[in-house]
């Protein structure tokens, strides 16, 4: 068997709606839970306790709970002075006419985010390896950072590399090293005689993972693909081959595979490990109470107190697996402040991809929010 190297180039996904009326969006809610609450694999063997410890928020502030308000010194760089962006998430390049969306800035209620300071973390993590792990969203916030810690020091010594599917942006004078591991499921994918096998109890690829001081995992997008979209022919749990089953089912599998990982591989004292929360995507406006509107001419951010679709069944699934990790991991809660922002996503300029993408993020912009919440955990 081969176990499939996965680097597709950043498109933009289709969006799985799932149920289009609020009943059907609640049964499935009320399932998944059940599911979840009915549902422990033989090998797990959790403590509550010790999780809930490791993803306490950094000096008691909770700074996944504000507002976004206009900010005139955002934003924290240029994309023609980055030399890290894709086209895909270049939107200024490609023909973006407005630049009100970068001028946003994340405020928490209780506290103040720290503003992030490229040479303060170079110097904390001076020697240091940081490796993302996960899809294309994974990608986004990686160039952010670099773009980020490249605009503190502009003429700093930088080599790129590119193997497989792995990345690299190395900060010579501080032997800071950011890595990217693409892949889009963390679970194997592996090319079979009968096909494409996601393989749901596999993680044979985290070798790679081992030996970094800090992991920033993320997965979920991938998940939800479909027809030629889909990059699977079957989906593998134990000894049983499917061609398909619910997908969030199939998610709290693979993540649950995931938490077990982390339990076998990671040593707190060596590695600090991240979860980057639910991305969410922003192509049917009645999720912010517009029915006629996707993300295409959006220029401002939902400013309601409550965001109108709430919280996304995978996101249940992201708490429920954390809350049965035994080693410290830290959740980027992205999810609420991200559904905020249906005006950053590079819509239709997108370099030279064809299609609506309301799935990504136009760098500089929300990811860099991200990097300043994995820096305000670093730093507090």
């Amino acid at each position: 068997m081969h176990y499939m190297n996965f680097f597709i180039t950043p498109r933009p996904f289709l969006h799985y709606s799932g149920s289009k009326s609020k009943m059907g969006f609640l049964f499935r809610v009320m399932f998944l839970s059940l599911y979840l609450f009915s549902h422990q694999t033989k090998a797990e063997h959790y403590n509550n306790a010790s999780s809930s410890t490791g993803r306490k928020l950094a000096s008691g502030c909770n700074f996944f709970r504000g507002k976004w308000v206009y900010d005139a010194s955002y934003p924290l760089y240029d994309s023609s002075s980055c030399p890290f962006i894709d086209p895909e998430f270049n939107c200024q390049k490609y023909g973006r006419p407005d630049k009100l969306y970068q001028k946003y800035r994340w405020q928490p209620f209780s506290c103040d985010l720290p503003r992030f300071n490229g040479l303060k973390f170079l110097e904390r993590l001076k020697g240091k390896k940081i490796m993302f792990v996960g899809d294309s969203l994974s990608l986004n916030m990686w160039e952010s950072l670099a773009c980020m810690i490249h605009a503190w020091l502009p003429n700093a010594k930088t080599t790129v590399t590119w193997r497989g599917i792995i990345g690299s942006v190395t900060f010579e004078d501080y032997g800071v090293e950011l890595l990217l591991y693409r892949t889009p499921y963390l679970v194997d994918m592996v090319d079979e005689k009968v096909g494409r096998v996601l393989k749901l109890d596999s993680i044979r690829n985290g070798n790679a993972w081992k030996g970094m001081d800090m992991l920033i995992f993320n997965t979920w997008h991938w998940w939800t693909h479909t027809g030629s979209n889909q990059p699977w022919d079957y989906i593998q749990v134990g000894t049983k081959m499917k061609k398909d089953m619910n997908r969030l089912i199939a998610y709290y599998e693979g993540m649950t595979t995931w938490a077990r990982w982390v339990n076998r591989n990671v040593d707190p004292s060596k590695t600090k490990v991240f979860l980057q929360g639910i991305s969410p995507t922003h192509y049917l406006g009645r999720e912010w109470g517009k029915p006629t509107k996707s993300c295409y001419g959006e220029k401002q951010p939902f400013f309601g107190k409550r965001y109108p679709a709430g919280t996304p069944p995978a996101a249940i699934v992201v708490n429920k697996v954390l809350s049965r990790v035994k080693k410290p991991v830290y959740l980027l809660d992205v999810m609420t402040l991200s559904q905020y922002r249906k005006d950053a996503h590079p819509t239709l300029y997108s370099g030279e991809r064809s299609g609506l993408d309301c799935s990504h993020w136009c760098l500089p912009g929300l990811p860099d929010t991200w990097n300043q919440l994995l820096y305000a955990a670093l730093i507090s």
